[in-house]
């Protein structure tokens, strides 16, 4: 209760706050309220990605706090808005980045997630994106559009080609959840309020996943195959929410990507929306991949139980003789 207490608070302190150290102390409340949620299991692997995770986002603090104090020093404010530093926004962009997991930092990520229980890798997807992304939709009117633009097409490439290698479904889900990222960072500059309808979006889908993963016990692809037999209706509106998030058009998850292509080519960034457009192919790959292992009804593999109908070997039946 005083963790998830201690997330709530942190969260709340980062998006109500103009000024940046108390955006920064929110950011480590959440940091130290998660750490313990991660290594619970006691798990050699849960430790590492609870290691892992600390260093990550204890990195990322110092440069946001370093990019706010220089800025702080070049220009006197210490309001979240007033970003006008140069290098203070590239600063600030390495360490939203760091935080995030967006491309080329995202290498902490996947790991962290498969170190994880279901429950606190859908915290890591979903409400522990929520502040990192608040201070980037704050400062986005003076962060580099170039830069932004780039990251974000290298996170849509990189989640569609790394995922498709993946039999984990924590794995997939978080590269999944590193290229939605990047359809968020690429629309922040020029539309900040698709960015935030993507997120909301991207958090229900994936907690609507992640929920029924983990009422199944589902961790990887092989007991996902089998989970059929366990819940059909769920597996069901599995498969409907995995093909939304896949942003299939009759469904909820297509509706951010269109606006943003929209958004895009408005902006003469046709170029772009193209490119984004294909790379979001490969995601639609393995979620495909996913709904076919969730809807299957015979696995393909041998079951270790015995057949019902298994000829019974005969029982001997001869008494002894004296």
């Amino acid at each position: 209760f005083i963790l998830m207490l201690s997330l709530t608070l942190g969260t709340m302190i980062t998006i109500t706050s103009n000024h940046w150290v108390t955006a920064w102390a929110g950011l480590e409340i959440n940091t130290l309220a998660v750490i313990p949620l991660i290594s619970k299991s006691h798990h050699p692997r849960a430790i590492e990605a609870a290691t892992k995770y600390f260093l990550t986002q204890a990195t990322a603090s110092a440069l946001m706090l370093f990019s706010s104090m220089t800025n702080a020093w070049s220009s006197g404010q210490w309001d979240i808005t007033q970003l006008t530093n140069p290098p203070s926004c590239l600063l600030l962009t390495a360490a939203i980045a760091i935080k995030l997991g967006l491309t080329p930092f995202h290498f902490w990520f996947p790991e962290v997630l498969q170190g994880s229980s279901l429950t606190t890798a859908l915290l890591l997807s979903t409400a522990m994106k929520f502040p990192p992304t608040t201070i980037l939709l704050l400062t986005s009117h003076s962060l580099n559009p170039t830069l932004l633009s780039t990251m974000a097409i290298m996170s849509i490439a990189l989640g569609g080609w790394m995922g498709l290698n993946q039999t984990q479904t924590r794995k997939i889900l978080a590269f999944s959840s590193i290229s939605h990222l990047g359809w968020m960072t690429i629309i922040i500059t020029y539309n900040p309020k698709l960015t935030l309808l993507t997120f909301y979006l991207y958090s229900l889908m994936t907690t609507s996943i992640f929920l029924s993963m983990n009422s199944t016990n589902t961790l990887k692809l092989s007991t996902l195959m089998t989970s059929w037999t366990k819940a059909p209706m769920l597996n069901t509106t599995l498969m409907l929410t995995l093909l939304s998030l896949a942003g299939l058009p009759p469904l909820t998850g297509f509706l951010p990507k269109w606006l943003i292509i929209q958004e895009l080519t408005k902006q003469e960034m046709t170029t772009t929306a193209t490119t984004i457009s294909m790379l979001s192919l490969l995601g639609l790959f393995f979620y495909l991949r996913l709904t076919y292992c969730s809807t299957i009804t015979l696995p393909p593999n041998s079951s270790n139980k015995m057949k019902q109908w298994s000829i019974k070997k005969p029982v001997n039946t001869l008494t002894p003789t004296l």
